[in-house]
C-alpha cells in the first residue's frame, strides 16, 4: 500500500463541499475530536485519505503533528472584519460605517488580516507612549513605603523589623490594558500564516510593552474599565480580546484528554448573531426604545425549561415587550424555511404574550414575508405572525446598515406591515 505524502496545509471553505486530505490516522482523528470542523471521517475511496468538511468556523488552525488548516469565509474578509468590528464598538462603527472600520490592509486570508488589524490598532494606541496607571502592590521591603500591613507583619514576622510588609499605590506600564496588548501580540505571533512584515511589526509592539507582565495562559483576562484616560486603547483592547477569546480552543471528548488546537476561529453563527442583535439594538434606541440581548425567560410556568431569543424589543422604560427577534446565519432550504426555527419562534411570541416574531438569516434567496399560524386568533381577528427576513451581508456597509435600521422601524411599529 503507497503511503500518502504528508502536506503541510489545507484550505477549506466554510460550508463547502469535503475535501479528500492524505492525513495520518492520529491527526484525522485529532480534527475529528475537535470539533472545529463540520466533518472529519476517513474517505472510503483511498487509503490514508480523510474527508474534511468546514462548518461555521473560519480562521486557521494547526493540530499537533499535522498541517495548517486554514478556513476561508464565504464573504469577503474585509465585510467579515466590518461585522466584528460593529459588534465589539457600535458606537465608533455607527459613525463611520465605510468599508475599513477595521483596517485589514489588503490581506484577503483571516488570519494575516487579524494580525495587520490588531498590529495597525495597537500601533495607533501607543502613539501617544505607553499608558501607565497606578496599580496596589503588596511586597516585603527593608524600609517602610506606603502603608504597613500589620496583620502580615505580626504573621509573617511577630512583630520583628526589618523586613517590612507594606502595599503602595506604583505608577506603573504594568496595567491591565498593556498586558492584554501584549499578550495578544505574542498570541498572533505564534499563529500559522501571519506574513512576515506584519510579523516585524507585531515583534516591535511587543517590544514596546514589555514592562507589562506576561499573562498566564488559561486564566481570565484582567478586567479594565473604559474611561477617559484609555480611550485611545479601547479599540486595540476590543480586537485584542477579540483575539485572545478566539485563539488556542481546548476541546475534551468526553472519556478523553483534552485536545489543544493552536489557531485563530471565528464562529460565524455566534459573529452574526452578535452584530445583528447589536445593530438592531443601536437602530432601536435612536427610536427612544431599549432592546435586552439574551433576555432570560422559561417556557413552562415551573420554570423548568429556560429559553434566551436573541434579542426582545421593549418600551423606552423597560417594562413592557414589544417584539422578539432570533437570528439565524444559515440559508433557507429551497423548500422553505426551517420548521424548527419557526417553532422557536412562535415559542417566544407565545411566552412574551406578543402577536407576531421575527427570524432574520443570512443572504440566501428572500423568504416569504411571514407565516400566520393556526388556532392562535386574537381579538382582532388574526393569528401570531412568524416574519422572516433575509439579510444580503455581500452589501456593502452603509446599505446593510441601512437594512437593520429598516427592520428596526418595522419592530418599532412605524414601518408598515404587509
Amino acid at each position: 500500500m503507497t503511503v500518502p505524502a504528508p502536506i503541510s496545509e489545507v484550505v477549506l471553505h466554510e460550508y463547502g463541499p469535503a475535501v479528500s486530505v492524505p492525513l495520518d490516522a492520529a491527526v484525522g482523528r485529532t480534527l475529528a475530536a475537535s470539533g472545529i470542523l463540520q466533518s472529519a471521517v476517513p474517505d472510503p475511496g483511498r487509503d490514508g485519505h480523510w474527508l474534511l468538511r468546514a462548518g461555521n468556523h473560519v480562521g486557521a488552525v494547526r493540530t499537533p503533528g499535522g498541517p495548517v488548516v486554514r478556513i476561508m469565509p464565504k464573504i469577503p474578509v474585509s465585510r467579515l472584519f466590518f461585522l466584528l468590528g460593529f459588534s465589539l464598538d457600535p458606537a465608533r462603527a455607527w459613525r463611520d460605517s465605510r468599508e475599513g472600520t477595521v483596517d485589514t490592509g489588503a490581506y484577503d486570508d483571516v488570519v494575516p488580516a487579524l494580525a495587520h488589524a490588531v498590529e495597525r490598532q495597537i500601533d495607533t494606541a501607543l502613539r501617544q507612549g505607553v499608558l501607565q496607571g497606578y496599580r496596589e502592590v503588596e511586597e516585603s521591603a527593608l524600609v517602610v513605603r506606603g502603608r504597613l500591613r500589620e496583620a502580615e507583619q505580626i504573621r509573617r514576622h511577630f512583630g520583628r523589623t526589618p523586613p517590612v510588609e507594606i502595599s503602595y499605590d506604583a505608577y506603573t506600564a504594568d496595567t491591565a490594558e498593556n498586558r492584554i496588548l501584549r499578550a495578544a501580540s505574542e498570541r498572533l505571533l505564534r499563529l500559522p500564516g501571519v506574513p512576515g512584515p506584519v510579523r516585524r511589526r507585531l515583534a516591535h509592539q511587543r517590544a514596546r510593552l514589555a514592562d507589562a507582565l506576561p499573562l498566564v495562559r488559561g486564566q481570565e483576562l484582567p478586567p479594565w474599565q473604559p474611561s477617559r484616560l484609555n480611550s485611545r486603547y479601547q479599540p486595540a483592547l476590543r480586537l485584542a480580546e477579540a483575539v485572545l477569546r478566539g485563539s488556542s480552543p481546548e476541546h475534551r471528548p468526553a472519556g478523553s484528554e483534552p485536545l489543544t488546537v493552536d489557531g485563530f476561529l471565528l464562529d460565524m453563527n455566534k459573529l452574526f448573531e452578535d452584530f445583528i442583535t447589536v445593530a438592531l439594538r443601536e437602530a432601536l434606541r435612536e427610536r427612544g426604545l431599549t432592546a435586552r440581548l439574551q433576555d432570560l425567560h422559561h417556557l413552562d410556568i415551573a420554570g423548568l425549561v429556560r429559553m434566551r431569543p436573541d434579542l426582545v424589543v421593549r418600551t423606552g422604560d423597560g417594562r413592557t415587550p414589544l417584539a422578539v427577534v432570533d437570528a439565524k446565519y444559515k440559508i433557507d432550504k429551497a423548500s422553505g424555511p426551517h420548521n424548527a426555527d419557526l417553532y422557536q419562534a412562535l415559542a417566544y411570541a407565545t411566552v412574551l404574550g406578543l402577536r407576531e416574531a421575527h427570524l432574520v438569516y443570512a443572504a440566501g434567496r428572500r423568504p416569504e414575508r411571514f407565516h400566520e399560524v393556526r388556532g392562535t386568533t386574537g381579538p382582532d381577528g388574526r393569528g401570531i405572525r412568524l416574519y422572516l427576513h433575509s439579510l444580503d451581508l455581500s452589501l456593502q456597509p452603509e446599505p446593510l446598515l441601512s437594512a437593520l435600521r429598516e427592520m428596526a422601524g418595522w419592530l418599532s411599529g412605524t414601518a408598515p406591515h404587509s
